[in-house]
């Protein structure tokens, strides 16, 4: 029976692309984690001037998990609008 279960070490090797521009946002450094539930809320990747005023808090970009499309062996896909107003 496989398992579908994921350590924090592996998601920090996956390269994480924006599939509504096909942007390089980084690697996953960290995630976000209800205590209460134990539920993934985010995805947290160094951050990057662009993206810092849309889902970011200081130098780091938050994707909630509700935007991650896919987890393939080598790479995140997430779904992040463009900002308003760009």
């Amino acid at each position: 029976m496989e398992r579908n279960v994921m350590r924090l070490c592996e998601l920090r090797e996956k390269e994480v692309i924006n599939i509504c521009n096909c942007e390089c946002l980084g690697f996953v450094i960290d995630v976000e984690i209800d205590i209460c539930t134990g539920m993934v809320l985010a995805l947290i990747i160094p951050g990057c001037a662009k993206w810092c005023c849309f889902f970011g808090r200081g130098n780091e970009i938050i994707i909630p998990w509700k935007h991650v499309v896919k987890i393939g062996p080598d790479i995140i896909l997430v779904e992040l609008p463009e900002p308003r107003g760009k």
